[in-house]
């Protein structure tokens, strides 16, 4: 973990213990039918005007730094690894490279995990840009509509990467938040399902299974070690 993302989680205790303890839930089987992504809905809730103004002051701040890594080595090897990993849900590598950087930075901008917010666009949306669920929620991280007129502005389009994504984060972050960091029913949260395990369950199998970050295979992939290079090429397909 970097020193960037280590001083956004120090606000969140108990995170990373809760996460590997997550780690351990048993997998749910055949919850998810060929091709179908578990779409979200959050669900409205009325906010303090303080918390109100907070999450619209998170959303609006539109100051960008080129990545959010401690080192331009790290951030080169990120993206190398996790390019590979989502090259065949996106083919073109300008806007893989623009994708990863922008989820990345958002991310850690939002005290959260980079790879868990990747588990959570391949179980909401299969990594589909444009993917709207039955009940309305847009884009790469579902976001419902409603937050547009709670928190944001009316021109805001979310099916427009960086809106999607840093709305996408802050509300996670916000339910991490009430939840006082318990990332399981922050999850629920934000599916619209809380108190249901079915969606933490594989949010949490996609993020350990497909999209943990190990430096030091990245940097073996890099230096083009087979071995390595062979599980690389074992990365999930994308939904059919």
């Amino acid at each position: 973990m970097n020193a960037a993302r280590r001083r956004l989680l120090r606000a969140l205790p108990g995170v990373s213990a809760r996460a590997a303890a997550l780690a351990a839930i048993p997998a749910v089987a055949g919850l998810l039918r060929a091709g179908d992504a578990q779409a979200g809905a959050q669900l409205y809730e009325p906010l303090q005007a303080t918390v109100r103004a907070s999450l619209s002051r998170a959303i609006s701040d539109q100051v960008v730094s080129f990545h959010a890594f401690d080192t331009d080595g790290e951030a080169k090897l990120w993206l190398a690894d996790m390019g590979r990993r989502i090259e065949r849900r996106m083919p073109d590598e300008q806007l893989r490279k623009e994708f990863l950087m922008t989820l990345h930075y958002e991310a850690t901008r939002a005290g959260l995990d980079a790879q868990l917010v990747l588990g959570l666009i391949q179980v909401e949306s299969a990594f589909r840009k444009y993917a709207v669920s039955s009940a309305g929620a847009r884009g790469f991280m579902q976001v419902m509509p409603f937050w547009i007129d709670v928190i944001g502005q009316k021109d805001h389009n979310l099916f427009h990467l960086r809106t999607n994504l840093r709305y996408g984060c802050v509300i996670l972050r916000h339910y991490v938040d009430i939840e006082q960091g318990n990332l399981f029913r922050a999850l629920g949260r934000y599916n619209g399902s809380l108190g249901k395990p079915e969606y933490p369950n594989l949010v949490v199998r996609a993020w350990i299974n497909h999209w943990k970050f190990d430096p030091r295979s990245a940097t073996r992939l890099a230096a083009g070690d087979p071995a390595i290079q062979a599980r690389s090429d074992q990365a999930p397909p994308p939904p059919r």
